[in-house]
């Protein structure tokens, strides 16, 4: 063997220390820097790891892993919430001061140290528009708010999580309504913060849209919580399944400034769970009203054309008594046989128009729904309007059948002639 040439060469903790002097030197004082977070977790020692991302279109043109340490991440993180109202969460775009530094064991590092939360709002408003004018463009953002609402809302669906306060409010607000009236209404819980909101919340609507007959609204809740949480309703999925949801939807996820893109797009859209609640009730309320005033209409039209048979019936008597007067002055002679034959005349007349009279208050009083009711018939409703004809509907159909005690909802199976 030959001799072994001399080679210059460092060991690897100098190579690292001359790694770590440039790294240093290169990033002596942060670097501010723009990125969208994908990815974010806090270990039990308060550390924030993050995965960084920077987007082309579709396509992530960049990515990198970076660090909070916890005596940062303790206060950056209630500093970004107070002044964005969003969570500090995977999703969101940030602009953060960074240096990057180099251990001789770990390796190179990315490290956080500020963060500027004007640029995430910002962002954030500008995502939103982006959301809804791209909802526009698709025009799918108006077919929800353009639903009509039942006559009677009382089938709700609930989309909400099961231990939210404010679902209780919403809950015990529909039972103790003034008014007594019945509410049907059934849970499909969800996820209503962070990351699993999206999945879970359009999982709840897929399930009600399979049962979408036994329900008139949906409401989507949610109560107490910071503000920042309510970022997950700024969401393009969510929006776009609730602007085409076959029902009304009602939104009442509990804050007091902000609109969320889902409040842009659903049928309505109210401040807290109590209100959504308030809602529906004063819908009955109309309702209730428009059926007396409907009442009340039917019954001053029967008082009219009773009044009319009546004015009738006097203006006959006075002409006949008229016609005997003038008949008795120029026949004396055969005063008392006319008399009698007007006399039996005027009393048959006056039976058949009081027959007739009392045929025509018979048939109007038959008018009357209660009466009709009461005699076992019932009365069939398609969206709250009288069904005449069988050509009216269609199988599949869901339709109410009033009785004299209430009334059942029932779904058409069949359509055959007689």
């Amino acid at each position: 063997m030959g001799e072994v040439p001399e080679i210059t060469s460092c060991s690897l903790s100098e190579l690292a220390l001359k790694l770590k002097t440039v790294v240093r030197d290169s990033f002596s004082s942060p670097v501010w820097v723009r990125a969208e977070i994908s990815e974010l977790y806090e270990n039990a020692n308060g550390n924030c790891y993050l995965e960084l991302i920077e987007k082309s279109g579709d396509k992530i043109v960049a990515r990198q892993k970076a660090v909070v340490l916890s005596f940062t991440y303790r206060m950056l993180k209630p500093y970004f919430e107070e002044n964005t109202g969003i969570a500090f969460s995977a999703g969101i775009s940030v602009l953060v001061a960074c240096v990057y530094d180099f251990h001789e064991i770990y390796g190179l590092s990315l490290h956080i140290k500020d963060v500027e939360p004007s640029y995430t709002v910002g962002e954030a408003a500008r995502r939103k528009l982006e959301i809804l004018r791209r909802l526009s463009d698709e025009g799918v953002a108006d077919m929800n708010r353009q639903l009509l609402l039942p006559l009677v809302p009382n089938r709700v669906a609930i989309i909400s999580s099961a231990t939210a306060a404010g679902y209780g409010d919403f809950v015990d607000q529909l039972t103790h309504n003034g008014y007594q009236y019945k509410f049907y209404h059934r849970l499909f819980p969800a996820v209503m913060q962070g990351n699993a909101t999206e999945e879970s919340v359009i999982a709840a609507l897929d399930t009600i849209f399979a049962h979408y007959d036994d329900f008139d609204v949906v409401v989507i809740i949610r109560g107490g919580g910071a503000t920042a949480e309510l970022a997950a309703f700024d969401n393009y999925a969510i929006a776009l399944h609730c602007a085409q949801f076959p029902l009304p939807i009602i939104v009442g996820i509990g804050h007091q400034r902000d609109d969320t893109v889902l409040d842009a797009v659903a049928y309505r859209s109210v401040k807290t769970p109590t209100a959504a609640a308030e809602f529906l009730i004063d819908a009955m309320r109309q309702a209730e009203m428009e059926l007396d005033g409907r009442i009340q209409a039917l019954a001053g039209n029967v008082q009219t054309i009773m009044e009319e048979y009546r004015q009738g019936l006097r203006t006959h008597a006075m002409k006949l008594r008229y016609a005997v007067q003038t008949f008795s002055h120029h026949r004396r002679s055969d005063l008392q046989t006319i008399k009698m034959e007007l006399v039996d005349a005027f009393r048959k007349r006056m039976f058949a128009e009081n027959r007739k009279a009392d045929a025509v208050e018979n048939r109007v009083k038959m008018l009357n729904p209660a009466i009709l009711l009461k005699k076992g018939y019932t009365l069939t409703l398609k969206n709250g309007r009288i069904v005449t004809s069988k050509t009216s509907l269609s199988q599949g159909d869901t339709i109410e059948t009033l009785f004299s005690d209430g009334s059942v909802w029932s779904v058409v199976d069949k359509n055959k002639n007689r």
